[in-house]
C-alpha cells in the first residue's frame, strides 16, 4: 500500500500551484462555514454533526468528485491533498483512502489552522 504523504502549508501551496491535485476540506461543514476554508477546497466531511458521526460516504464522494474534476482519469489515479484543523483527522481520512486503492493521496500535516502555541492558541505559528 501507498503511504499517505505530509505535506507543510507551504509545500501544500506549492504543490497545489504546480500540480493536477484536488484540495478536499475534510473537516465538519461547521469549520468549514464559520472558520474558512481555502480558495477552491472541496467540502467532504469525514465526520460531521454534533456527534461527530464518521462519513459513510466519503470513499463515494472523493470518487464522484475526481470523476466530475477529470473524467477521463481513473479516481483512484487522481492526486488529493487533504485538510483539516490539525492535521490529524486528516491522517484517518487518507488511510482509508489509501486501503480503498487510490494511489497519490497527501494531507496538510499542519492542518488549517496549525500547531497550537505556547498559549494553546492556534493560527499563530503555522497552518
Amino acid at each position: 500500500m501507498t503511504q499517505l504523504v505530509n505535506l507543510t502549508s507551504p509545500e501544500a501551496y506549492n504543490y497545489l500551484q504546480n500540480q493536477e491535485a484536488v484540495l478536499i476540506d475534510i473537516r465538519t461543514t461547521i469549520e468549514h462555514l464559520f472558520v474558512g476554508h481555502p480558495v477552491d477546497a472541496v467540502h467532504i466531511p469525514w465526520s460531521d454533526g454534533p456527534q461527530l458521526t464518521r462519513n459513510e460516504n466519503f470513499i463515494a464522494e472523493v470518487e464522484n468528485l475526481l470523476r466530475t474534476k477529470c473524467p477521463s482519469l481513473d479516481p483512484r489515479q487522481q492526486s488529493v491533498v487533504l485538510l483539516c484543523r490539525s492535521g490529524a483527522r486528516t491522517q484517518s481520512a487518507g488511510a482509508a483512502l489509501l486501503e480503498a486503492g487510490f494511489v497519490n493521496v497527501s494531507h496538510v500535516a499542519d492542518g488549517f489552522e496549525g500547531d497550537k502555541d505556547a498559549n494553546q492558541h492556534r493560527g499563530n505559528i503555522n497552518g
